[in-house]
């Protein structure tokens, strides 16, 4: 059976440790956790040395692990070296790898700072996943691949973000063409084909999604275009779509809908 990780966006309101506990009664074999704001002032959960033992306690109980925690901007502005502290904590926590977006028009510059992160993740033993959505600006699979392949760090990868490759014109013969070696995870979700244009993407991306084979993105393709070995989550923040449902009833249904989706899944490699 193929490991689900919970991406924290799915119920982002829910706290660590808690969310280990609502990951495993869901079906979850890991979780994501929103461990650096997105932007400025935006929710976020940092762990400390004070509350780290705890959270361990709880993710030994529920049986979950941490696949991946986010979220790092690299904007013009970024100092790497500030976030060594907190790499160390999800390191220790048992995190595998750690979420990027590229935000800065100066492509030698974005170059630069994703391989410096990289490296500084690299000491302990984390990997980079740059993630691309098409209202920043690295919004494409080939501009997100491009940074990676600059940068040439082992740990640098790419975050694949269904709703994102698909809203940005990405395909799945463009996924087949990306080495096995510069993907990193891929989160699954669905979502109407019509666009919603510049003005609600960024809301549908956020609270607007559909769970896996509700609506009509090529998730079948998408999925048999990648490699059997890599990391599945699930992001499906649904606060406009499904606006009654609690934490734990969303969070069930990704599963079972990512559950139901993999089970037809034919990988390509």
């Amino acid at each position: 059976m193929t490991p689900l990780s919970l991406a924290h966006l799915t119920v982002l309101d829910v706290a660590p440790p808690d969310l280990f506990d609502l990951a495993a009664e869901a079906g979850f074999q890991n979780v994501g956790i929103r461990i650096l704001p997105a932007a400025p002032g935006a929710v976020s959960y940092p762990p400390s040395a004070a509350t780290a033992p705890a959270w361990r306690r709880r993710m030994a109980d529920a049986g979950v692990g941490i696949h991946d925690v986010e979220f790092i901007p690299l904007t013009p502005e970024v100092r790497i070296g500030e976030f060594a502290p907190m790499l160390v904590l999800a390191a220790e926590l048992g995190a595998r790898r750690i979420n990027v977006s590229g935000d800065d028009v100066d492509a030698g510059r974005l170059v630069d700072r994703f391989g410096a992160l990289c490296d500084l993740a690299a000491n302990v033993g984390l990997g980079v996943d740059l993630e691309f959505m098409r209202f920043r600006v690295v919004g494409t699979l080939p501009q997100a691949l491009a940074i990676v392949k600059r940068a040439g760090r082992a740990n640098g990868r790419l975050l694949i973000d269904v709703l994102h490759l698909f809203r940005s014109g990405g395909t799945a013969e463009m996924l087949r063409e990306v080495p096995a070696s510069a993907l990193g995870s891929v989160q699954l979700c669905d979502a109407p084909r019509k666009d919603p244009t510049d003005a609600g993407i960024v809301a549908e991306a956020r609270e607007g999604r559909l769970f896996p084979r509700e609506g009509e993105l090529p998730l079948k393709a998408f999925m048999d275009a990648l490699p059997r070995d890599i990391p599945v989550g699930v992001e499906v923040p649904t606060g406009s779509t499904h606006p009654a449902l609690g934490h734990a009833e969303r969070a069930a249904r990704a599963c079972t809908a990512a559950r139901e989706l993999l089970a037809s899944w034919q990988p390509s490699r």
